[in-house]
């Protein structure tokens, strides 16, 4: 009996993929994707959502320093084109918001909010301290 040339899993997965790639264009992907999604969507709730939110986050905060942080927000605020320097309430909305969101931090905390209203005072230039 002759024997044949096996080939192995990955090499079989690599040339299926090719020929299905081959075959189909962006939209077949887009579109399997796009019910993925949303199978995942109805089987999961808003928790799950939530708690790989915050695995990808923390994730990401043990693999990046504080200067990658300051990096994206610096670049965040250049290109939000100073929406809230144009729009007064939305700046007060978003204020609002985060200050629900922190838990109530400087309530909890004297120190930091010292710190905080040191440093907002020699930004500001106008607590008379001047660098």
């Amino acid at each position: 009996m002759e024997k044949k040339d096996s080939m192995s899993v990955n090499e079989a997965g690599r040339k299926g993929g090719e020929a299905t790639s081959q075959s189909h264009g962006k939209e077949f992907y887009q579109d399997i994707g796009k019910k993925g999604g949303e199978a995942t969507s109805d089987s999961h709730g808003k928790e799950f959502y939530q708690d790989i939110g915050k695995q990808g986050g923390e994730a990401t905060s043990d693999s990046h320093g504080k200067e990658f942080y300051q990096e994206i927000g610096s670049k965040g605020g250049q290109n939000s084109g100073g929406n809230f320097a144009n729009d007064p309430e939305r700046a007060s909305e978003a204020g609002r918001k985060g200050g629900q969101n922190s838990g109530g931090n400087f309530a909890n905390d004297r120190e930091k909010a010292s710190e905080a209203g040191r440093k907002g005072g020699e930004n500001s230039h106008g607590g008379g301290r001047r660098s």
